[in-house]
């Protein structure tokens, strides 16, 4: 699998979504938890979404517990403290893991794209990012201290390229 269409997710509702719903879209994908030191960052997400969602981006969000147990909730409570405390209007997937043997299959592909710091697979920490161009492809990976609003050039780089026509 080389792009990331090839894959599906739960949507927080319980809904299986084809990631190939958002084929020639800019996205960023990010583990996220509700209890973290960087939780603010949902809401420069979210005005990343809201900036740039006319012209083909998308934030993807998975909550995930596997970083100092701070994602406890379950759907319904991660889903209503995202939407009353920051009022994300992204998609938002059901919790999952994103390392060891039970990795979601997106993470374990993501992962095995663009390494991380000295060329380690394993996300560190929560709000981990992952900028995907048009054609699904990961072109940048970055840690959770990288800010939303830092991301803003590339991500604006990766608008202006219009999708390969190529099949």
């Amino acid at each position: 699998m080389d792009t990331i269409y090839s894959f599906s997710a739960r949507a927080i509702d319980g809904r299986e979504l084809a990631l190939r719903d958002y084929a020639g879209q800019v996205l960023l994908v990010v583990n996220v938890a509700s209890e973290c030191g960087f939780t603010p960052q949902y809401a420069g997400l979210e005005t990343l979404y809201r900036d740039y969602r006319e012209q083909g981006f998308t934030v993807l969000a998975f909550p995930c517990n596997q970083f100092g147990r701070q994602e406890p909730g379950d759907a319904r409570a991660i889903s209503e403290f995202c939407t009353s405390r920051y009022d994300i209007t992204f998609p938002l997937f059901e919790k999952i893991e994103v390392n060891g043997p039970q990795a979601h299959p997106l993470y374990a592909w993501l992962k095995s794209q663009k390494t991380g710091i000295l060329g380690s697979e394993s996300i560190k920490w929560n709000f981990s990012k992952f900028l995907i161009n048009r054609e699904g492809r990961v072109i940048q990976r970055l840690g959770p201290s990288a800010k939303p609003e830092s991301l803003r050039r590339e991500i604006e780089r990766a608008l202006a390229s219009p999708p390969s026509t190529a099949a």
